[in-house]
């Protein structure tokens, strides 16, 4: 287990800052019912996001209708505009997530989010629910950027932050984040409070494991 005094901390965003998967799965499986395509439980969604939304559409269509492109425009589409006018009704940060950016805030650490979320829903959700919190960059899904498990986004927040990858942590609930923080020479935590198993996090390559956020502040301060 590394040894560091953290200067820079990377969070992801669903299933780590927020309990987004209400807001996703409803809107989501309310598209699906439109073509009477079959949908799934909420919690089943803890499972298919976290590689984008257009992976999370492929995972929700049933296989015989993973090929029709039309249909999974369509669905792509109208899920997306969905989620864009609910994506607040339900989200929420975790518990005591908003004061534990706080105090690393005060503390002096830089803070950054890196999702896979289209990068304009993530500032939103963060602008929203974290409005106390100046973070160095709101980074969600965008074009000229290649997703996480790419470390590339890690490395290029690091530079922004002016901070050594090996000063700095990663935090986020899939293996997505641990491969991407691993990748990036960055250490990795794991949050078991969000949407994945221990073991998943373990596989992946979790250097910490972290059951609320705020025993964030403890791997923060025995650095």
């Amino acid at each position: 287990m590394p040894k560091i005094k953290p200067k820079f901390i990377i969070f992801d965003l669903d299933g780590t800052l927020a309990d987004t998967i209400v807001d996703i799965g409803s809107s989501v499986n309310f598209v699906l019912s439109q073509f009477d395509l079959p949908i799934h439980k909420i919690s089943d969604y803890k499972h298919m996001v976290g590689d984008g939304f257009r992976v999370l559409v492929e995972r929700v269509l049933p296989q015989d209708k993973s090929n029709d492109d039309r249909l999974f425009d369509e669905i792509f589409k109208l899920s997306m505009r969905r989620y864009e006018e609910h994506v607040l009704d339900e989200t929420k940060p975790f518990p005591g997530m908003i004061e534990t950016l706080e105090y690393l805030y005060r503390k002096g650490l830089k803070l950054a989010v890196l999702s896979n979320k289209p990068d304009r829903l993530s500032k939103k959700i963060i602008e929203s629910l974290f409005a106390s919190v100046d973070f160095v960059a709101i980074w969600g899904d965008n074009k000229d950027r290649a997703r996480k498990p790419d470390p590339s986004a890690a490395l290029e927040l690091c530079r922004i932050a002016k901070a050594n990858p090996k000063q700095s942590l990663f935090v986020g609930d899939s293996a997505v984040d641990m491969q991407t923080a691993k990748a990036a020479g960055i250490a990795a935590v794991g949050a078991l409070y969000g949407y994945r198993s221990r073991e998943e996090l373990e596989l992946a390559g979790a250097d910490y494991l972290i059951s609320s956020p705020q025993e964030l502040l403890s791997i923060v301060e025995s650095g």
